[in-house]
């Protein structure tokens, strides 16, 4: 994600570029959710952090430590829409409880099921499982308005569909919660297509695009996106809550319009 940033911002012409200004969490104002982990357990941590000096926490990071790397990473982010944290559930010494995000039955619904339904929001504004798994959240409410709205925005001239995409990132993580529920934090990937709607029309890529289409005219473009998402889960069986999810454009390709092809 931090990667496709910078690629889409060396795509813009030199003129549109803002300079980079340095940038840092509030170390004094982060709250760190640590879990006790046993032996052989990867180990990682969850931060609530702000980006300015004496506001309210506004993000919610997961760090792993990497043994590939040998170092200590910031694996996920997730922008909050309140500044409200869950209730994260501490023994006496102040440790969090990891439990298992994936296949926990104790939970109402594990990371793959939040992860579908986050999806379904996508690809058919939560019709088959998205508006069923969680309640109705500011989260959950935008990623449907993003399919009711840009998949009508072409109107007749051309469509725009959403489907899940091979997801590298499946680790994910798992707090208990002092309702005996989780906060569990994921990823997720899907594509976005816009498409023509017959020949004769084209697409023309907007100046965030240059860096993948090049101002290349097409008669369709797949966008990839990455995002991490995060929820609370209830243990018993009720609706979850999505509290917040981050998404960037990490690639976007399509074929050119024929003029252009013949051209190359």
């Amino acid at each position: 994600m931090s990667v496709s940033d910078y690629t889409e911002i060396e795509g813009l012409p030199a003129g549109d570029r803002k300079p980079y200004k340095p940038w840092s969490y509030d170390s004094a104002n982060a709250t760190l959710y640590i879990p006790r982990l046993g032996a052989g357990q990867d180990r990682w941590f969850a931060a609530a952090l702000s980006g300015q000096k004496g506001k309210a926490p506004s993000r919610l990071g997961v760090f792993a430590e990497r043994s590939q790397h040998k170092r200590w990473e910031m694996v996920s982010v997730v922008d909050l829409d309140s500044p409200k944290l869950p209730d994260i559930a501490l023994d006496r010494d102040g440790y969090a409880t990891a439990v298992a995000a994936d296949g926990n039955k104790h939970l109402a619904a594990d990371a793959d099921l939040l992860r579908a339904a986050v999806l379904d929001n996508f690809a058919t504004g939560g019709t088959n499982t998205g508006t069923k798994v969680f309640a109705p959240t500011k989260a959950s409410k935008r990623q449907i308005e993003v399919h009711d709205k840009t998949g009508a925005r072409y109107g007749t001239q051309g469509t725009t569909v959403f489907v899940g995409a091979a997801n590298r990132y499946t680790d994910a993580y798992a707090l208990k919660t002092t309702d005996g529920g989780a906060l569990i934090l994921f990823s997720h990937t899907h594509t976005q297509t816009d498409a023509v709607a017959h020949s004769g029309l084209q697409i023309n890529p907007g100046k965030d695009d240059r860096a993948w289409l090049h101002d290349v005219p097409r008669t369709s473009i797949t966008y990839t996106f990455v995002c991490n998402d995060a929820a609370t889960v209830p243990a018993k069986a009720e609706p979850s809550r999505l509290i917040g999810y981050t998404c960037a454009r990490t690639d976007a390709s399509g074929p050119p319009v024929p003029s252009w092809s013949d051209r190359a």
